[in-house]
Parts: C-alpha cells; structure tokens; sequence
C-alpha cells in the first residue's frame, strides 16, 4: 500500500517538476497556487469583456440583424481571448491576457455600423476586413522584428511615464466602472452623489442605490490592509469577499440566458466566422473609399499596437519582468502573440483583440509566468457554456482590484528625472492624457508628440529621436485625418 502511494507521490513530483520546467515557476520565484490565484484574479478583472464586447460592437442597438451580430461577437469574444491568452501562456509564456480591445470596439461600431444602419451586416463584414489587414499588418511588423524595434526606441522618459499613465488609467476604469466617479454635465466627473441617491427611499433601496459604491471603496481598503500584512491573495479575497457581500447584503442573484447558447453558435457559424473575407467591398466605389479604407487600416494598425507596446511596459514593470534596458523581457514574442490573436479574431468575427490591461490585476496578485494565463484562458473558456460567468462577479468587486494597481503601478513615475523639461513635460503629458481621453495610445501620442517638438526647439534632438518622430507624425496625421 505504501508503495503504491509512494509510487503516485513520485509521479504527481513528476508532473509538477514539468509544469515548473515548463514555465519557469520557481526561476521566477512563484509557485503553482500563486499563479492559479492570478490567473482567476486577471480573469474576473476583465470578465466584463465577454458581455460588453458586443454591446459596443452594436452599440447597444438590439433586434433583427443587430442581435445576429450580437450573437456573433459573443462567441467570437470568447473564442479569440481564449486563443490570444493561450497563446501568451504556450508561447511567450507571460501572464497576461488578451481579449478584444475596448475603445477599439466602439470606434468598430461608429466606423462600420453607424454607416450602414440600413444594413449592419454588411458594415460588419466590412469592419471585420479591415481588421484582418491591419492584423496583417501587425503579424509582418512583428515576425520582422520592427514592432520590437519601435517599442524599444522609445524615449526613456516614455517608458518610465508610460506604466504610471497605465496605473491612472486602469483606476479611472474602476472608479468609472463602478461609479464611485460619475459624470457631471459641467465639470465633466464628479464623486458619487450619496444624498441623491438615498433622498426619498427606503431603507433598503437606499442601500441597494450606495451598496457597489460602499463595498468597492471597503473592498478597496481591505486588499490595502492585507497587502501591508503580506496576506497572500489579498486580491482574490477582497473580490470573493465583495461579491459574497454583495449578494447577501441586496438579496440580489445573478441570471444566466442558457437559451442563447444554441443562438449563438448558429450565428457565429453563419456570419461572424470568416465574415471578414465578405467585406473586401469596402475597398470599392472610387478613388475616396479606397483611401478612406487606407486610413482606417492604418488607424486600427496604430492604436492596437501602441495600446500593446503601453500595456506591456506597465504590466511588466509591475511584475519587475523588464530587461536592462527597461524592456520587457521577450517583447518580440508578446508582440507576435498580440498580431496572431488580431487576425484570429478578425476571422472569428469580432473586433480587435489586445493585451488587456487588467492583466496588470493578476501581476499584483503574484502571477509570474504563462501558468496565470493558462487559467485564465481555461475560464473565458467556459463562458461558451455557461452564459455568461462574467454576470456571477459584479463590477463593485473587480473594480477595487483595478483601482488598487493603479496605485501600485503610479510609482514608475518617481523614476522620472522632473528637473529636465525635456523628459518632464511629456511624461507628465502622457501619464495625464492616458485616464483623461480614456486611450492608452493617445497618451503615448501626445507624449511623443511633445517630446519631438521640445527636443527640436531645444536643440536635444538626436538621430535615436527619429523614430519617436515617425510616431508622433503618424499620430498626428491620425488626428486630424480620423474622428475617433
């Protein structure tokens, strides 16, 4: 008996050696469960994608072919941040996660359906084209080494500004997301109006108005306190902890469409799946369409890769995964990761697929390696079946997890020499416009714009500034040339 168990302890040794070997566990000084608890923080931190996605994509218009597209962007949501976030744990085996980009997505729908109202399938398809070019593109600049290239040859004051402006960023996510910020038609945002909400109820609607507010600011707190007790974990706490509370406290449940499942898959299979073979169309009728289609190749082209490049530095600078030279560590194969996952997601069906941020929630709760991502993967894949896993978790509990990275990731900033004006005044550009437009990439534009403009009247340019330039030229011909 005793050698029998022996027998399967050596072999259970065995396969956690491998895994371990695999993905550099140890040598990146994690361990199994911590990487498991990451894995499940990074997904419930981003869960909100499976359902939001096509939403966007729609822009909330629903009936008739609007639903068809619905359904389609659903399954494709799941399936390409299933491939994209395998793909970064089998193949660059880091810990972080890709699914379809947001901003991205509602520039999709003013693009392509807005145009075509009439007929939103064919706007669709036209959409899905241009994506799968740029995903082109993407996979062309990345096997070439170029996307490497251009991520490294940014100035340093950049790389330094640039997880901060991140940090910001994915804190107004979950202060917005929960509505602990809230918008004000004269001062833009304001704080959470508790008197308006609670004035004339009862008791318990009152709370049910200030309870996701309440309990992501305890929630918040809480991950802080157990953080400063080296508590592992503590993020993974707070949101099971939040999200207990929160259902006990509204005597709300969460529901689950089953019925849509079968719905779904048949629409995807219809139109969404290689839909993007159907709208070479858009390239068509004249001289004006051809190079509006150009500009539209070229934007989704810029945005997806800045968004990635911005994404990288600040979740590998909060994982202490960078280089000497302040890079990430295996960059060229994020990259690669990132364009395969675009042009997957093009001929599944749905818009542009990226590193997500809130991979950066699954960093602070210790992952290391591509076992994180392989978890998180493995549960965007039972969103197919269970309709949909996002609905369980509610944004009061992910949205302390994000708030709570931006603080750890603002201290990239102190890194910043402030007394050069030089690299002060685009950091500080960068870090702001990230949360204040709600777009990674414009802070990494502006930031590079400014930089070349005050280096070149300062007489501090240099031939290592030049691609900087070319950025913040393409940049700035995408300002003027597109609404976005």
């Amino acid at each position: 008996m005793n050698k029998k168990l022996d027998s399967k302890n050596e072999v259970s040794r065995a396969e956690t050696s491998k895994l371990d070997s695999f993905f550099k566990i140890s040598e990146r000084g994690s361990n199994i469960k911590t990487e498991i608890i990451a894995g499940l923080t990074t997904f419930f931190a981003m869960a909100y994608i499976v359902v939001t996605n096509p939403n966007q994509v729609v822009g909330f218009v629903f009936g008739g072919p609007f639903d068809t597209i619905w359904n389609s962007v659903y399954v494709a949501s799941i399936l390409v941040a299933v491939i994209g976030t395998l793909l970064y744990a089998l193949y660059a085996k880091l810990p972080f996660a890709q699914a379809c980009g947001m901003g991205l997505n509602s520039f999709f729908f003013v693009s392509f359906i807005i145009p075509n109202m009439i007929n939103p399938i064919k706007g669709y398809n036209e959409g899905l084209c241009i994506i799968l070019l740029s995903g082109v593109i993407f996979l062309v600049l990345s096997i070439t080494g170029l996307r490497k290239y251009i991520a490294t040859s940014l100035p340093d004051c950049l790389k330094k500004a640039i997880p901060a402006g991140i940090g910001l960023f994915i804190a107004f996510i979950g202060f917005k997301n929960v509505g602990i910020i809230q918008a004000n038609q004269y001062t833009f945002v304001q704080f959470f109006d508790f008197h308006g909400a609670i004035k004339g109820q009862s008791f318990g609607d009152a709370w049910k108005a200030i309870a996701p507010v309440v309990l992501a600011i305890l929630g918040f707190l809480a991950i802080a306190v157990l953080d400063k007790k080296k508590v592992k974990g503590s993020v993974i706490i707070a949101i099971g902890g939040v999200t207990v509370l929160y259902y006990l406290t509204t005597w709300t449940l969460p529901s689950f469409d089953f019925g849509k499942i079968g719905q779904s898959f048949a629409d995807f299979g219809k139109y969404g799946f290689l839909g993007a073979f159907k709208g070479f169309g858009i390239f068509s009728g004249g001289i004006s369409n051809i190079i509006n289609a150009v500009v539209l190749v070229i934007t989704f082209t810029l945005v997806d890769m800045f968004d990635t490049i911005g994404t990288l530095y600040g979740t590998a600078s909060q994982a202490d995964m960078l280089d000497e030279n302040g890079d990430p560590i295996d960059i060229d194969k994020s990259m690669t990761s990132d364009s395969v996952a675009t042009l997957t997601g093009a001929v599944l069906g749905t818009s542009t697929c990226t590193t997500f941020v809130e991979s950066a929630a699954g960093v602070a709760a210790g992952g290391r390696t591509g076992l994180a991502s392989l978890v998180t993967a493995g549960c965007f894949f039972l969103c197919l079946f269970l309709t949909p896993l996002a609905a369980i978790v509610p944004a009061c509990a992910t949205a302390p997890a994000l708030i709570y990275v931006g603080v750890l990731m603002l201290k990239n900033f102190a890194k910043v020499d402030m007394s050069d004006i030089t690299a002060a005044v685009p950091a500080f550009l960068a870090l702001i416009m990230m949360p204040l437009t709600y777009s990674i990439s414009n802070g990494i534009a502006i930031g590079a714009i400014s930089y070349v403009l005050i280096t070149l009247a300062t007489g501090k340019y240099t031939k290592k500034d030049i691609v900087v330039t070319v950025i913040a030229v393409l940049f700035t011909l995408r300002f003027f040339l597109v609404t976005m």
